[in-house]
């Protein structure tokens, strides 16, 4: 590491970027002061070679000129302050509080550049997490120790069921559970809704929030998931808690990677993002799960806008490779009324069937999933048919599963904003639904559960 020196060889500033000479001993991740007359900004070393050094600032780099500025290089890397204090206040994205409480008093400092999990040190995820939506409860299992992204596009109210599952989100029979609630890139707006409604139904309370606004300097966008991740590790394993971390929204994260890249002239990849972006996205994203020995788990519900929709684009899809499944947000849907618009079709969680059955949610848990999937997918296929032939020319077979289509839409994915269904709840809707469609069809379901739904009907 360095010694410390104040540097007035200000080389270049481009970006959010500036470019000191005639350095010695700099290290990469090193924290950097700056200042400009009696205003004071921080900086991270991005690049350290022969005698420059490449800093990003974080506050930007808006009012810097080469002249009148020094950089302090400080020997360390950045850390953020911790205690159990964190829970039930709003910072902003570096970690500096913004809800007019008091500076916490840490009872230890955290690198926040921390590192994937080892995968041996890794525990396997599979304790079921309720968020109170069905579709995600009953067909798209979240269980303790995934990541989950939720995969939506601009418009579609996934800040809603982003606010929703931080309300309603408990793991089945802990206490001592928390949400850490990162924002990235977001307007003003979008702040107040989050903020209001946290405060609104008292989910502040267990609740860590980071917000970082679309007019705060890019580069803090780097830095917040890292902040947010840091405190979510602190609290699981330090603190023995059951952590979920909800980042909103990636795709404004990569788009600070790109500007931060274009800036240092690299050679773009694909669409202009960098090469490294997917292994920038898998140190965050690895960052979730449980540990052998640890009583505390991180899970991760990252949220992304999939730009023009585009589920191929490099950012769901470097996150697809990474991430264990995908919960996709519908337009169709959403043009219907439907709120949640969550389509269980395109959607996936890998570790569902770790998390279910009975002992964590029900025995009939994994039956009634595959059968309102398999009811729905059968509906959905038949909507097809009918725009070409019309609805006469169905059977009557196929006139019970289209009708099951539409209730399945509004009675299951379909719930309100405050409704929060707890597991029992979810699958009883989907053995209602089940009346519509003929014994014999339910191929999906274990018969001595179908025996005993069919006694209950009697």
């Amino acid at each position: 590491m360095s010694s410390i020196i104040e540097y007035s060889s200000i080389k270049e500033i481009a970006g959010p970027l500036m470019i000191v000479e005639k350095v010695k001993n700099v290290a990469y991740g090193e924290l950097v002061e700056i200042k400009i007359g009696k205003e004071k900004r921080t900086g991270q070393v991005l690049e350290a070679r022969d005698d420059i050094a490449v800093v990003q600032v974080f506050e930007g780099t808006r009012g810097l000129a080469t002249k009148g500025v020094t950089a302090r290089f400080t020997g360390e890397t950045m850390k953020v302050g911790l205690s159990k204090d964190v829970i039930g206040r709003i910072f902003n994205g570096i970690g500096k509080p913004i809800d007019k409480g008091p500076e916490i008093i840490a009872e230890k400092r955290m690198d926040v550049n921390g590192l994937a999990i080892n995968p041996t040190a890794r525990e396997f995820p599979e304790e079921f997490i309720q968020t109170g939506i069905s579709t995600i409860d009953v067909m798209n299992t979240l269980v303790r120790g995934q990541k989950l992204p939720l995969f939506s596009e601009a418009g579609l109210p996934h800040n809603e069921i982003a606010a929703q599952i931080a309300r309603q989100a408990a793991v089945k029979g802990k206490d001592n559970f928390a949400v850490i609630f990162a924002a990235m890139g977001i307007t003003f707006e979008e702040a107040k809704f989050f903020m209001n409604d946290f405060e609104r139904t008292g989910a502040i309370e267990n609740m860590v929030a980071f917000i970082n606004l679309a007019d705060d300097p890019a580069i803090e966008r780097i830095i917040t998931p890292r902040i947010a991740l840091t405190t979510a590790e602190y609290l699981a394993y330090e603190k023995d808690m059951h952590i979920l971390v909800i980042l909103t929204d990636m795709t404004n994260y990569c788009e600070a990677l790109r500007e931060i890249a274009a800036a240092r002239n690299e050679i773009p990849g694909r669409r202009g993002y960098p090469g490294y972006m997917y292994t920038d996205l898998a140190m965050n994203y690895e960052r979730a799960g449980k540990i052998h020995g640890k009583k505390g788990s991180v899970t991760q519900i990252p949220i992304l806008t999939m730009p023009q929709g585009d589920i191929s684009h490099p950012i769901p899809d470097l996150t697809g490779y990474i991430t264990e499944g995908q919960i996709v947000v519908s337009k169709e849907l959403h043009r219907k009324g439907i709120y949640p618009p969550i389509n269980p079709l395109p959607s996936l969680s890998r570790l569902m069937n770790e998390g279910i059955g009975e002992g964590k949610t029900r025995e009939d848990h994994s039956g009634v999933s595959n059968q309102l999937y398999a009811g729905y997918a059968e509906g959905n296929d038949l909507r097809d048919l009918v725009a070409v032939v019309g609805e006469e020319a169905l059977s009557d077979k196929d006139k019970k599963f289209l009708k099951f289509a539409e209730g399945f839409e509004d009675k299951f994915i379909r719930q309100g904003r405050d409704e929060n269904r707890d597991i029992d709840l979810s699958l009883q809707v989907g053995w209602d639904l089940f009346k519509s469609l003929p014994v014999e069809e339910l191929k999906k379901l274990d018969l001595k559960h179908i025996e005993k739904f069919l006694k209950k009907q009697a």
